[in-house]
């Protein structure tokens, strides 16, 4: 009887992550296009609207994030190691970052709703045209990175599950290092969105 081997092509793996990741660089890049073009058309009232947003909570989950990217990084290195509990330690040390993260910004959303600032509500219609496109952007912006912080968490979960089983070690890490790479385009993503909608005069 002979045994089957599976074949396992992690080079393959790794240039699909990649191309999936410049396919989602795209997409925010053309949104950030979209932003910078409404921005110069309306430059007091996206001034003004951004005043709204406190840059307080936008810098802590600037430093979460970037706290979380670490590690990530640093589980990618710990498997490699041969260190199940360090690795695990790390991939948790990145879940809860990821909760964090969330957490902040569902208080953020909802002292925005509470001041009734919200896409087609009667408060932001009054603000006039350029607030409408400012808010408009805001929630659709952050609201797709965090459905990519979503994503990653359930990403990141798997991982945590497969390495706790042993299905998951240093002699096959990609699943681990292309979520890794996905963490990272989220941190990545979110560089971008906080200055453009919390420190841009």
């Amino acid at each position: 009887m002979t045994s089957i081997q599976l074949h396992r092509d992690d080079a393959a793996s790794k240039l699909g992550m990649w191309l999936f990741i410049f396919t989602e660089l795209l997409l925010f890049a053309g949104l950030f296009i979209v932003y910078g073009v409404y921005r110069y058309l309306n430059p007091v009232a996206f001034h003004l609207a951004a005043e709204e947003l406190s840059i307080t909570v936008g810098t802590v989950n600037t430093i979460i994030l970037l706290i979380s990217s670490a590690t990530m990084a640093m589980a990618s290195t710990a498997i490699r190691l041969k260190n199940k509990q360090l690795t695990l330690l790390f991939l948790l040390a990145t879940l809860f970052m990821a909760f964090m993260f969330m957490t902040n910004k569902y208080f953020e959303w909802k002292g925005k709703f509470g001041h009734g600032i919200f896409p087609g509500s009667d408060d932001l219609l009054r603000l006039g045209h350029g607030d409408t496109l400012f808010f408009g952007l805001y929630f659709f912006m952050t609201g797709l990175h965090a459905l990519h912080i979503i994503v990653g968490f359930i990403l990141i979960t798997i991982v945590c599950y497969r390495v706790n089983n042993n299905t998951l070690t240093d002699n096959n890490p990609v699943l681990l290092d292309n979520s890794g790479l996905y963490w990272h385009l989220v941190d990545l993503i979110w560089i971008f969105l906080f200055p453009l909608f919390y420190l841009i005069p």
